[in-house]
């Protein structure tokens, strides 16, 4: 699943690639992936220019001359590709945005758990008003800082990385970057949240951030379905310490990695090293 990187590292490359350009045709090849594709037909998308593209939480933001915005979330398997037309159709592309430069934007979903939608009730942040009041604050902000997890964490019994990985508290922060980020900063990810200290909260937010940042400037990590724009590969997960080695020697200090479940998601960590 494409997580903050990825999407910070797509909606980059689509912003040099396409603000200033329009929307001159639409195809829409499925019903529906996780919510109805039709209506995008009857969107009169035809003519309106693209004025910005923008990232919030794992949402791509394109936003539109007439204030308005296409909203899309890449889910399990979503894949954007900017090309020409003279590549053929591949079996699980939904979507085509015909731009007026020659080329296609074009949505590809084997699993349909993606969305794209087009919205008008934009929050100031450019987000539709109802998702913005849903979402916590962005991990690369001052917002997000040590003093603001140690609050939000009191009293809170649920492990600490669950509670990272929560969109209401914290956006973007998956599965990948916090194993990595906990293993960074030496805490356990079956730590309640609530147990964590100032020092252990401010460790983490900028561990979070270093790890975030090497990220998008690797490119995010592909790991099964990622792609960029452009068909190629995000080069993080080369450097994956933690996450997918269960069963290997830490790299800290050789103990063996273990692996649980939490929210349904496995998690490795290191029994000596994170406490």
């Amino acid at each position: 699943m494409p997580e903050l990187p990825e999407v910070e590292t797509i909606a980059a490359a689509l912003s040099r690639a396409v603000v200033g350009e329009k929307i001159v045709k639409i195809e829409v090849f499925s019903p529906a992936m996780r919510t109805p594709l039709t209506p995008l037909l009857y969107a009169h998308l035809e003519g309106r220019q693209i004025t910005s593209v923008r990232r919030r939480a794992r949402y791509l933001i394109i936003g539109l001359d007439d204030e308005r915005c296409i909203l899309m979330h890449f889910g399990m398997s979503g894949v954007i590709r900017l090309e020409g037309a003279e590549v053929p159709k591949r079996k699980h592309e939904h979507i085509f945005l015909y731009l007026s430069g020659g080329m296609i934007l074009r949505f590809e979903c084997p699993r349909r758990f993606s969305i794209c939608e087009v919205h008008s009730d934009l929050a100031t942040t450019g987000v539709p008003r109802e998702l913005e009041s849903r979402l916590g604050v962005e991990p690369l902000t001052p917002d997000f800082s040590g003093e603001y997890l140690y609050s939000v964490s009191r009293n809170r019994k649920n492990p600490v990385k669950n509670f990272i990985m929560d969109n209401a508290i914290v956006v973007g922060v998956g599965n990948i970057y916090a194993t990595e980020s906990l293993f960074a900063a030496g805490i356990s990810p079956l730590r309640p949240a609530g147990e964590l200290t100032r020092p252990e909260a401010e460790k983490l937010t900028t561990e979070i951030k270093t790890i975030l940042k090497r990220a998008i400037a690797a490119g995010g990590s592909t790991i099964r379905d990622y792609r960029h724009v452009d068909g190629s590969e995000g080069k993080f997960a080369q450097t994956l310490l933690m996450y997918g080695h269960a069963g290997e020697p830490c790299p800290r200090c050789g103990s063996i990695i273990e692996c649980v479940k939490l929210g349904g998601r496995s998690s490795c960590y290191c029994p000596e090293c994170q406490k």
